[in-house]
Parts: structure tokens; sequence; C-alpha cells
């Protein structure tokens, strides 16, 4: 089995890029998005997430086989954080700690025996 060979200018070009990634994720964390904070976090981490998975773990050359598990597992955790975020956001928001559904008080006729 051959191995692709990749130039050192594409790991230094891949380095670049993740360095002005990082230095986006330093300035955006001292920036007020507003709602949209965690959204653009998440995005420059995927991009960069993806530019190490790609090039460093050298799945960009890897069989299709391999590339196949890459994309599958990319799916399961979309469905993973999809059915977390459904969870989340079906659950009332309004609550102080301790008021919870399955939080209760009992009563005190119960406590004593």
């Amino acid at each position: 089995m051959s191995e692709h060979i990749v130039s050192p200018k594409v790991y230094f070009t891949i380095f670049a890029a993740l360095m002005i990634g990082t230095t986006l994720t330093v300035w955006a964390a001292f920036q007020n998005f507003g709602p949209f904070n965690i959204v653009i976090a998440l995005g420059i981490a995927s991009i960069k997430a993806a530019l190490v998975v790609l090039y460093f773990m050298h799945a960009r050359y890897s069989p299709h086989r391999t590339q196949l598990v890459i994309v599958c597992a990319i799916f399961w955790l979309a469905i993973m954080l999809g059915l977390t975020l459904a969870d989340y956001n079906t659950r009332p928001h309004n609550m102080q700690p301790g008021e919870g559904r399955l939080l209760q008080p009992v009563p005190s006729h119960f406590l004593s025996v």
C-alpha cells in the first residue's frame, strides 16, 4: 500500500490557518455577539477540527471506506447533538434550582414513622 506524501508547504499552510483560527477564537471570546456567541465559537472550532482531521490525521488521503466511517461518525454526532438540543429546548427555563417536578418536597406526614 502506497502512502500519500504531503509537502511541508501544505503543513505550514494548515498550521497558519489553525493559528489564525485560534486568534479569531480569542478575539471572538472578548466580543459580544448576543445569542450568536456560541454559534461563532462552534463554527470556528468546527473549521479547525476539520483541518486537523483532514490534513494532520490524513483523512483527506485515506481510502474511501475510512472516509465513509468519518462521515458516519459526524452524522451520528449531529443526531446526538440534535436530540440533546431538542431535549433542552422542551424543558422549562424559568424555574429556580430545586423546583423541578422530580424534586418536590416530601409531605411531613410521610416522615413521621
